[in-house]
């Protein structure tokens, strides 16, 4: 690392650690949690964007446009459609029942016992999410800055666990602002330098990479085994965000601390505006970086680690991209941060290092925020209260502590990841199983007034236990999971819920939405705040 990048690196970790700091001053619950329920539109947006977008989309968006083709792209007709049901529905209810998690809602509709399993659904789901995620970005440091992935991850997961510990959740959200705008400004940097290095223009490079090939921005076959299936993209991509943005803690936490229902709607819009940025453009890298390969296809083929592939392809007599991923899909992953070392001038690499640690800790910080929100509030508080400490400072001092052993259980697991598959694969089969059924269980509450807690209750177990055979018993795409999780819960929750006595319905999304009690949008909403 040239010691342009060395400095880059270690200003922006500075004034990380620094936001922590200034933050985690006069601290108390409220502000640790929600961040005083003050934060405005931009911050709101960016932060989810930021936050769920997370580094392993850093990593995986280039390699499948790369490794296989453009069909990933439909993951953006995937969140166009979730998000006008986010802002009108799961966003009125969590402003008009003002609770501090997403699972208190399920107690109020159903009992404590689905709020519990569901809450720690999101607990399993959230802390596999930050095992993936750090352990995705993590790879490419190793690959830029030639550091051992094991010591970015400790190294990354200390310095993450240290700032959100000290401040809170609006030290977490302003990092997310700022990695998305140092995430912006990468990809910017990424694409001239490839358009430049790959000596074509821009028309040049996507005329290249359509040539002689079809299927590489839609195929409906229905294959359960076809690798970016449209089919699959469209039906679990959506169902996956809509219960990342709808149901999962890390999200609802944002809405929670924006001022008001209308600034959290207009954080969601701003949101799905960045996704149209930021994939697009990510896409785009891979595309250039196709046109480069194929002119360079011995770089691309040192990214073999396999001895077994590698002899392959010594072997071929003419390289071409498609054979080498073929050999080793991995070597995908390894493309743009081998382009990154090889070819970005000193000072831009170390703004990519930036980008992708920025990744990292914003999945870090997120995470281990959100988890320990839920272990407090819906396990600790609802179950536990014996162990709620006697004062403000004490109570402050146990979240904390939770905290870093949350952080901690984190970062060990993302040291052990790696055998699971490529990027886009770990990051499915470590969210999909829980996330389906717990989306699951919102839509039944919401929506099926004679549904009940027992039903549910076993739908969500069966359903998560299920998936998870399959998901080691199968081979299908993993994004195939999330219908799968989704769906069998929806339908063993349904059926099993009339096996039981009906139960008193109140809490459905209509009752809450037209209920006397609830404040008109109007005075909800309040004044506007940026």
């Amino acid at each position: 690392m040239h010691i342009l990048d060395i400095i880059t690196v270690v200003a922006y970790l500075f004034f990380i650690i620094s936001l922590g700091i200034y933050f985690g001053r006069n601290q108390d619950r409220e502000e640790f949690f929600v961040a005083g329920g003050s934060m405005g539109f931009l911050t709101v947006g960016l932060s989810v964007m930021a936050t769920l977008f997370s580094s392993n989309s850093f990593v995986f968006y280039p390699s499948a446009a790369l490794g296989d083709s453009l069909k990933i792209a439909l993951s953006l007709i995937a969140f166009t459609m979730m998000t006008p049901i986010v802002i009108k529905v799961f966003i009125p209810v969590y402003a008009r029942l003002r609770v501090e998690t997403a699972y208190e809602y399920l107690e109020k509709r159903y009992d404590v016992y689905v709020r519990s399993v569901a809450s720690g659904l999101f607990v399993l789901l959230r802390i596999g999410w930050m095992a993936s995620a750090t352990y995705a970005a993590s790879v490419v440091v190793k690959q830029v800055s030639g550091i051992d992935e094991t010591v970015v991850i400790v190294g990354l997961g200390v310095i993450s666990i240290g700032y959100t510990m000290l401040g809170g959740l609006r030290a977490v959200m302003w990092t997310d602002v700022i990695q998305f705008f140092i995430f912006a400004l990468t990809i910017l940097a990424a694409l001239i330098l490839i358009i430049s290095k790959s000596n074509a223009t821009l028309g040049e490079i996507f005329s290249n990479y359509f040539d002689g090939r079809s299927g590489t921005v839609v195929d409906f076959e229905l294959s359960m085994t076809l690798k970016y299936g449209s089919w699959a993209i469209l039906i679990g991509v959506f169902l996956e965000s809509l219960s990342a943005f709808g149901v999962d803690q890390v999200a609802v936490q944002r809405y929670l601390a924006g001022s008001n229902e209308k600034n959290v709607k207009r954080g969601a819009w701003l949101n799905l505006g960045g996704m149209w940025v930021v994939i697009p453009g990510l896409l785009a890298i891979g595309v250039g970086l196709y046109t480069y390969f194929g002119n360079n296809p011995l770089e691309l083929a040192k990214l073999v680690e396999s001895p077994e592939a590698a002899e392959k392809l010594d072997a071929a007599s003419i390289l071409t991209i498609e054979q080498i991923v073929q050999a080793d899909p991995k070597s995908a992953d390894r493309a743009m941060p081998e382009f990154v070392r090889v070819h970005f001038p000193p000072g831009l690499a170390g703004l990519f290092l930036a980008a992708l640690m920025a990744a990292i800790m914003s999945s870090i910080d997120s995470g281990i925020h959100s988890v320990t929100t839920a272990i407090v509030v819906d396990f600790r508080d609802r179950l536990l209260p014996n162990f709620t400490p006697k004062t403000e400072k004490g109570d402050l001092v146990f979240i904390r502590i939770t905290l870093v052993l949350v952080g901690a259980l984190a970062v060990g697991l993302a040291c052990m990841v790696g055998d699971m598959g490529d990027v886009f694969d770990i990051g499915k089969k470590l969210t999909a199983a829980f996330g389906g059924p717990l989306l699951a269980v919102f839509l039944l509450a919401l929506f099926d007034r004679r549904s009940n807690g027992m039903g549910v209750l076993l739908s969500a177990v069966l359903a998560t236990a299920g998936t998870l055979v399959l998901m080691y018993t199968q081979p299908w795409f993993s994004v195939w999971y999330w219908p799968i999780g989704f769906g069998s819960s929806i339908i063993l929750g349904m059926t099993l819920s009339r096996c039981f006595p009906v139960q008193p319905t109140e809490y459905t999304y209509q009752q809450i939405m037209s209920s006397a009690n609830s404040e008109d949008e109007d005075e909800v909403s309040g004044s506007d705040s940026v």
